[in-house]
């Protein structure tokens, strides 16, 4: 089985993975879009195909090489065994939950991250801030988009906040429910375009994923009145086809979003600190106690918050630790891979000899 590349437009296929081709893949190999990833196995799906896989891991590979939602991967024409994992163009990842310091891919090639928060209690700038450092540190596009505007007596107060946290950032209002609300995201989802939906469980995500699917293929709750929240129902990642022509990328409400790995995206979202800090006249103040700070300079002015001060400080010693706790594991899972090699090889020498 062959087929064009030309073809592969219509899964998000574009000139960055056909940069990855060698000349015989075009004849040995079929690319094919990981869309669902389940215990023990891919689905994947190309034009003409749709099937379920093992899992694949790149070998000796650390915690990103596994293939995972929105991959693409390189299958053997004639076994439909995969061979490659291909590059990618934009991964969103986390720390995994729990006390553990393994990381969590939640999704790779995404064109557009749509942040949904609602106009209720769930309102959480501080949350925000963490979906929009993922966003800018894999260089993708991030909407809020702000479900529950019925139940708002002034929605537009939360999207005036909500667009103030990062330069240039769109805000979108909305009643899930409601198709013409939903519309304005449809050009962020024509042919080719890959997006996510990112957001905490009980923000109306699933109902809006509905509305725009035109359907009702995910599960939906309704919310608990005394807090505002609802129960959480997407309990997997999978890709759906958009009416526009677009793929649609929904995740499970996170409870728990430990940042690894995002240092320049917190320097964006925070660029009116870290350029406040530019100007202190130690290279290494710590924006605390040390004379000549520009950034306490401007706490003391009135011109920054100094509740952003302290959630970046939190973030970012956040990150770092995250970031130093996954480097350890993996230069102690490559110092056994290496050991595992030597062991092999004496075995082999002791046993040929």
């Amino acid at each position: 089985m062959t087929y064009r590349l030309s073809d592969l437009a219509d899964f998000g296929w574009n000139a960055f993975f056909s940069s990855q081709l060698e000349s015989t893949d075009l004849v040995t190999t079929l690319p094919v879009r990981v869309a669902e990833v389940h215990r023990g196995r891919l689905r994947v799906v190309g034009p003409a195909v749709d099937r379920f896989l093992p899992p694949f891991h790149v070998p000796n590979g650390d915690d990103e090489a596994s293939a995972t939602v929105g991959d693409w991967l390189l299958l053997d024409a004639e076994t439909f065994r995969a061979r490659r994992l291909l590059a990618r163009k934009s991964l969103f990842k986390r720390r995994a939950p729990g006390s553990g310091r393994g990381l969590q891919l939640i999704a790779t090639n995404i064109d557009t991250l749509f942040v949904v928060s609602s106009c209720n209690q769930d309102f959480n700038t501080a949350r925000l801030e963490r979906y929009l450092a993922l966003a800018r540190e894999a260089d993708v596009t991030p909407v809020i988009v702000l479900t529950k505007a019925d139940l708002a007596d002034m929605p537009e107060e939360f999207a005036s906040t909500a667009a103030g946290l990062l330069p240039g950032l769109l805000a979108e209002v909305m009643d899930a429910r409601d198709p013409d609300g939903v519309a304005c995201l449809t050009g962020w989802c024509t042919r080719g375009q890959t997006v996510a939906f990112v957001g905490s469980s009980g923000v109306g995500k699933s109902t809006l994923i509905n509305t725009l699917l035109g359907s009702d293929r995910i599960r939906t709750e309704g919310i608990r009145e005394d807090d505002d929240k609802g129960r959480h129902t997407t309990t997997g990642r999978a890709l759906y086809r958009l009416p526009a022509g677009g793929w649609l990328l929904d995740t499970p409400g996170m409870r728990e979003l430990q940042l690894t790995d995002v240092r320049t995206g917190l320097d964006e979202v925070f660029a009116d600190i870290t350029s406040l800090a530019q100007n202190c006249r130690f290279v290494d103040c710590g924006h605390g106690t040390e004379p000549g700070c520009a950034v306490q300079e401007a706490v003391r002015s009135g011109a920054l918050d100094p509740a952003r001060l302290k959630h970046w400080r939190k973030l970012v010693a956040e990150e770092a630790h995250n970031t130093e706790s996954l480097a350890d594991r993996r230069k102690r899972n490559r110092e056994f891979g290496k050991m595992v090699k030597r062991i092999k090889k004496e075995k082999h020498l002791k046993h040929g000899s």
